[in-house]
Order: C-alpha cells, then structure tokens, then sequence
C-alpha cells in the first residue's frame, strides 16, 4: 500500500481540531516588563518578555456594583473549542439591549485609544531598541487589528462575572489572572462573503492585490525555540519558489475588546517580525531541499505533502507545518484590509483548520512606529480614526450561536 501521510488519512471526514493559528489561548495578564527574551508558549505563539496581554469590556464593568443586572455569560456555539474541551465557550454580553447605551464610534474609538495607546509606544520602544543589523535581517513592527470573538474557556478556573471583573482588573494593575481566553477569528462564510461587497465601499477602500501563497514551517532543532516560515509562490510545472524566509512572528502587546454593543469584537496587536536575509549555507540547502520537495495536492490539508522521508533532513530540519492562503487586500494611505482564506495544517499535532480571516493593518501608525515617532497625539489621531473605522463598518456581522 503506497504510503499515505496523516494530513491525507481522513477517517470520519470531520475537521479536526484547529491549530493555535486563529484559536489562541493565553491567561488574562499583564506580564512584568523585561528585556528581550523570547517567552515561548506551549502553543507555539511566541510573546516577548515584556508583552502585555490583556483584555477589558465595553462598556467597562461598573466599579460599583455587582454587574449582575447589566452582563451575563452564555454559551457560544464553537465547534473546534467543543471537540477540544468538551464544553462550549462562554461570551461576555449585556444582559438586554437597554442594559446600556449602545456605544457611538467616536466614544469607543476614544476609550480604546485612551487606554491602548501608553502601552504601544511603551512596546513599540522595547521593540525596537535592540535589533539586528541591516545586513543580518530586516525586523519589521506592525500593528494590526482583528476582528473575531473572544471566548472563555470553562475548566482549570471558574468563569464567573466576578472573576471577569477582577480579569480585568488584574490587566489594568500588571497582574496575572488564571481566567483563559482566546480570540476565534474564523469568521462565518457569509459574513466573509458580506464583508468583501459591502465593508470595502463602506470604508472607502481600494483594491490592492489578490495573492496565493504557500507556507512552509520548517524546525531547525538547533534553534528550537523558533520556526523558519518560507513563504512561496507556485511556479509553471506546479513547483514552489520560496520569496522570502521569515522567523516566528513575536507578539510584543496584546489588547482584546469584547465590544458588548457590537455582534464582533476586537483585537488589536503589535509584533515583530524577523525577515532573514543571510542565511547559514548549511540552512539554506535545507531549506531549499524540503521546499522543493513539496508536492502540490488539493486534497489533504494545507495543500502541499511530502513523498516517505523527504520530510524531514537528518535529524536537524523537519516540516512542521504548512499552510495554503489566499487573500485579497484594499487599502489607503494608512491602512490595508485583508480578506483570507487559510487552510493549516500542523505536522506535529496532526491537526488542521481551514478558517475566513479579517485583519487591517494600520500600516501608517506602524510606520511611526518604526521610524521611532515620539509625536503621540499624531499617533493617537490616528489610532481614533482606525479604531472609529473599524468600529462603524466591520463589527456588526452576525456570527453564529
């Protein structure tokens, strides 16, 4: 029997569960400021030592009563966190429609930026003080924003309104909470479909690019502790070129909104990117040999799979995962919308996830950012007018119950 690897052997045709990819899990917290070493989660998403990781509602928790007349927890229909814990995910929602004011764009986008915006230049300056040289690698900052849902994870913790309050509390303070979250941003096709007709005109976008890409995972074991990412475009004849090799993505801060007037909420996220341009000779060849080893093939999860034993080189170099994206972006002078379609696959979990995505990345604040800008109330105006964007045309997509 000719070999079948495990991303093709499909026994019951359900998806498995999802990798970390759109579904990440990380406690509530806000972890004390430090240098630059890397904090690596058993996720696989990496956080600097000095990232910030909170989340807050909005509106706020009242800060004198017991909330109980305003917000309530209720179950969430997601079916990769269910199969995963056996247990629905809960929401933060108001109780009823009149237990507050639905929230204008320009209060929310003020709120949000009044608390957000410290802790970005604050990270953006940790960020980029020590860096690589220009002939090593490029290291890019970017700040993005995110639409989905954050859940909470029942289990290990009880999930209650008071220990809500007190998460939130604890981000505000620079303290830890044990109350799990994720952000699921696998958006329902239809609402995938409404953003591209509709959110695109309604922000007075342009269309931009429309690109395919694949991307291969590839664990060098002697730098365990992060992931080669080649991202490659097919040529004629089905073989993939690789355009360029980046490092795993380093999440510097962390901000979640559950927008409690709003059918989605937001996520917004500065990281670093590391984009290799001299590469070890010894590293290149293998990069170059499991790449051109990839065998394009529809049918198995992440689009690519490998012939018995090219999967790995020794054992130094192994792929570990692929993903197969298509995307189309509009923009403006600051801003670029991306629409993608991902298909994952995790090699060393088996486990794969084909998700719609929505993500704007505020080019313009990043390249502030970048540049070491010190003018905050430029980048706080901004950061408004994104925010205020966003909150008026992309989070009022229903999403499945």
């Amino acid at each position: 029997m000719a070999y079948l690897p495990p991303h093709k052997r499909r026994s019951d045709g359900s998806d498995p569960a999802p990798p970390t990819s759109s579904l990440g899990s990380l406690s509530i917290s806000s972890s004390p400021r430090g240098r630059h070493q890397l904090r690596p989660s058993n996720n696989k998403i990496i956080h600097a030592a000095g990232c910030v990781s909170r989340w807050s509602p909005l509106p706020p928790f009242s800060p004198d009563s017991d909330d109980a007349d305003s917000f309530r927890l209720e179950p969430f229909a997601c079916e990769p966190v269910e199969r995963k814990t056996g247990a629905k995910p809960l929401v933060l929602s108001l109780s009823s429609p009149k237990a507050s004011s639905a929230s204008s764009a320009e209060a929310a986008a003020a709120a949000i930026a009044e608390r957000f915006l410290p802790e970005l230049l604050a990270a953006a300056k940790r960020a980029t003080h020590d860096v690589p040289s220009k002939e090593e690698a490029v290291v890019k900052l970017s700040l993005v924003a995110r639409v989905g849902k954050v859940l909470f994870q029942p289990g290990g913790s009880h999930v209650s309104l008071d220990s809500l309050r007190d998460a939130a509390k604890a981000g505000n303070e620079g303290s830890k909470s044990q109350v799990r979250k994720s952000f699921y941003t696998n958006v329902p096709r239809e609402c995938f479909q409404d953003m591209e007709l509709s959110l695109v005109k309604l922000m007075g976008l342009e269309s931009d690019s429309s690109k395919e890409h694949y991307h291969v995972k590839i664990l060098d074991k002697h730098q365990s502790d992060s992931t080669m990412s080649c991202k490659c475009t097919v040529q004629e004849g089905g073989k993939l070129a690789i355009h360029k090799v980046e490092l795993n993505q380093i999440r510097q801060l962390v901000e979640d909104i559950s927008c409690l007037s709003q059918d989605l909420d937001l996520r917004l996220m500065l990281s670093t990117k590391k984009i290799l341009k001299n590469v070890n000779p010894e590293v290149e060849k293998a990069i170059h040999s499991l790449v051109s080893s990839a065998i394009l093939d529809p049918d198995v999860k992440g689009g690519l799979r490998w012939p018995f034993g090219k999967e790995s080189i020794g054992e130094r170099f192994s792929i570990v995962g692929v993903w197969h994206t298509n995307y189309k972006a509009f923009g403006n002078k600051t801003l670029r919308l991306y629409l993608r379609h991902a298909d994952r696959f995790d090699h060393r979990s088996s486990t794969g996830e084909v998700s719609n995505e929505v993500t704007f990345k505020l080019t313009g604040i990043s390249k502030r950012l970048q540049d070491g800008s010190k003018e905050a109330d430029s980048v706080k105006e901004m950061l408004e007018s994104a925010v205020r964007m966003i909150w008026d045309s992309a989070l009022c997509y229903k999403m499945a119950r």
